[in-house]
């Protein structure tokens, strides 16, 4: 069990999305929920997404997993980074849930990196709210203010930037954390071999909306409506400011509409951007199995970094499930979200819900696509 040290209402108030903060010993008595050689055998797999940045006299070189072999890289000025570490290992999940005080559909993915003394990423600049947590050892985080800044070697497709005058230059130690929010300038430098932790959250851009909308629109066979003049020009080549206006109230009309942006939005929203550890039964379960399970005392667990997404005022009874949609018939938004809430379903809450035959049913496809397991 990790518990944050943070005055989250403060936190939210004053900080979120607003400026950065260092928050030293967030968590008292910090324990690695893993090791380096446990996540150096993560970034062997193909499945998941790894790389090793070399630090060297004049920039940075990205070696991309999956990595076998890291004795060419030296004792010195590297550092192993893998993404989504909270998918494929279950003993992190508990330090996420210590920061679900932030919207599940909101969070990303759990990145930890293993460190050598002068490792490290240059000054850059990222589009998400992050949690730069440490564990073991010490890494030394300058943050500068929001502003303009130069691409690193006038690269328009990196993150990287020129360097920065410093606003916050600290060292943090284990248990010690640094919140920074998008556009702020930051980097980091490796004291002693150590290992870190990357809790980000993003935000859908408006290209992002955009696109969902179109998609749905296209999927659906709907928002055909077509535009209709009040008057019209009296120049045959001109577009009057009256009619833009109208055609973009026919647009706006159509995002007002909950039965377009809702589904939109749960898909999105639910969508994970990294791959899932799926966990399929070697066989089927039938729903007497899932019912004799849950008499012997079996627990219901939903696999690292799957989103099931509940809307508020939804005008459909569903759940969206990693971008797709569950419809319901009979069941109340107070039980489903119970389940959107319940990182594990406890046995006397999962027969509770199983006392509903619709639910049941959707239990047992959930565990037989390997979404939720039995423990």
């Amino acid at each position: 069990m990790y518990k944050l040290n943070l005055n989250i209402s403060e936190f939210l108030t004053s900080h979120w999305q607003k400026k950065p903060l260092v928050i030293k010993n967030a968590f008292t008595n910090f324990d690695d929920p893993i090791s380096a050689d446990e996540l150096a055998g993560l970034a062997c797999e193909e499945e998941i997404s790894s790389r090793v940045i070399v630090t060297q006299d004049k920039g940075w070189n990205i070696i991309q997993g999956p990595i076998e072999d890291y004795s060419e890289f030296g004792e010195n000025n590297w550092q192993l980074l893998v993404q989504a570490v909270n998918h494929w290992y279950q003993d992190t999940i508990p330090l996420i849930e210590a920061f679900r005080f932030i919207p599940d559909w909101r969070f990303d993915d759990l990145m930890v990196s293993f460190a050598t003394p002068g490792g490290g990423v240059g000054p850059h600049i990222d589009n998400y709210d992050v949690f730069l947590l440490q564990g073991e050892g010490s890494r030394r985080w300058k943050v500068g203010a929001k502003g303009e800044y130069a691409p690193r070697g006038g690269d328009m497709n990196t993150a990287l930037i020129d360097d920065f005058d410093p606003i916050i230059d600290v060292v943090l130690e284990s248990g010690d954390m640094l919140y920074i929010p998008p556009g702020y300038p930051h980097c980091a430098k490796t004291l002693t071999t150590a290992l870190s932790y990357s809790i980000g959250f993003r935000a859908p851009s408006q290209q992002e909306l955009l696109t969902g909308i179109a998609d749905h629109l296209l999927d659906t066979n709907t928002g055909l409506k077509r535009f209709t003049s009040s008057s019209e020009p009296t120049s045959a080549a001109t577009l009057p400011v009256k009619q833009q206006q109208e055609m973009l109230s026919l647009l706006s009309e159509l995002l007002h509409q909950p039965e377009h942006y809702q589904a939109v939005l749960g898909q999105i929203l639910s969508q994970n951007r990294f791959e899932l550890d799926i966990s399929e039964p070697e066989a089927p379960y039938s729903l007497d199995e899932l019912k004799s399970a849950l008499a012997e005392g079996a627990e219901i667990h939903r696999i690292g970094g799957l989103k099931v997404i509940s809307l508020e005022n939804d005008i459909n009874s569903r759940l969206f499930i990693n971008g797709e949609i569950v419809n319901f018939k009979s069941c109340d938004m107070t039980q489903l979200s119970q389940i959107a809430n319940s990182l594990t379903m406890t046995n006397r809450e999962a027969a509770a819900l199983c006392q509903s035959d619709e639910l049941a049913h959707f239990i047992l496809e959930q565990l037989n696509r390997g979404y939720y397991y039995l423990a």
